[in-house]
């Protein structure tokens, strides 16, 4: 395994010499990186540049490695790092912290690794009264979906929408990090496998048409963050969010 991450790290190289040539450091973060990597695994790379006109991201291939490319300059990437943790799924920031530095600027790119996983260590800030309801709000309306008499298909279209908000209330409430797709089993593992475990069953057993676990599971994290939220929400529009009628002959 050892050799393949230096051969994967050999081949990141020469694609940052050849596409981005005066960059200044770069990480290289992903499964293969860190020795997990299958066949469809790609690589992370997190580009930065002293300066650019705005931040981009690309995809290519090379050597038959799946590349996804995040090029910034320490602005723009400290603006995705505030975003990011804003969201509560610090994507970018955990790329920075576990990545493996490569370039000519490397105690540049020190500094900047130390600093996520700085961020990474304080945890997420926690969760503002209006965020909450509205995470609230939605997992109830899907509560009470999965309540009623449903078709098996019903079932899974309703728990998969379920299954992201449950894990950002289940992690983000305990004052832990959340993520996204194959990171938030994951995650959940990693803060308390009992709660992975009934997370994961709850879900597996809904998709075969029994939701009764994960209807009581979701019930009970609800109730960790004071119950269902339903009555009493409100929330404004913009007052910028109005555009004149397309509706022929339509007058105030």
């Amino acid at each position: 395994m050892p050799k393949q991450i230096d051969e994967a790290l050999r081949i990141t190289s020469s694609v940052l010499s050849a596409r981005f040539d005066v960059y200044s450091f770069a990480f290289a973060a992903g499964s293969i990186i860190r020795g997990e990597g299958t066949e469809n695994s790609d690589i992370d790379l997190v580009v930065v540049f002293d300066k650019l006109d705005r931040a981009w991201r690309e995809s290519f291939v090379e050597d038959g490695i799946p590349f996804e490319a995040f090029v910034h300059d320490p602005e723009t990437l400290n603006w995705f790092f505030e975003r990011d943790l804003k969201s509560g799924h610090p994507i970018i920031v955990h790329m920075v912290a576990s990545g493996r530095i490569i370039g000519p600027g490397q105690e540049n790119g020190r500094t900047w690794q130390s600093h996520a996983a700085q961020l990474l260590k304080d945890g997420p800030p926690e969760l503002a009264r209006q965020e909450l309801d509205a995470l609230k709000y939605q997992i109830t309306d899907l509560l009470d979906d999965l309540c009623g008499e449903r078709s098996g298909a019903e079932l899974r279209a309703i728990a998969s929408q379920l299954y992201q908000p449950l894990a950002d209330l289940m992690l983000l409430g305990r004052g832990t990090w959340s993520g996204k797709g194959k990171w938030i089993p994951r995650l959940l593992k990693q803060l308390d496998n009992e709660l992975f475990e009934a997370f994961d069953a709850g879900f597996k057993h809904a998709a075969e048409g029994r939701p009764g676990e994960l209807l009581r599971l979701t019930e009970a994290e609800l109730a960790r963050k004071g119950g269902r939220y339903f009555d009493g929400d409100c929330r404004e529009a913009p007052l910028d969010a109005r555009k004149t009628s397309a509706v022929p002959g339509w007058r105030i």
